[in-house]
């Protein structure tokens, strides 16, 4: 798959553990696992957003286009 999510690198950077980003996303580990393994289909702006302010990155920071 082209875009590869960095998450977890972010996470790692920001010594947060994934169930407490998800507790300040408002969304269950399972659906935040899924963002970070690169199986969701779509991800919402708001989300993508909430999780930038959280992490206090940018999109850039967390998702990552790579040509096959």
């Amino acid at each position: 798959m082209p875009i590869v999510i960095n998450l977890d690198v972010m996470l790692a950077k920001r010594k947060m553990r994934s169930n407490e980003l998800a507790e300040r996303l408002g969304i269950t580990t399972a659906n935040l696992s899924i963002l970070k393994t690169g199986k969701a289909k779509a991800i919402r702006f708001s989300t993508l957003e909430a999780i930038c302010r959280e992490l206090n990155c940018q999109p850039g920071d967390i998702m990552e286009y790579v040509n096959d």
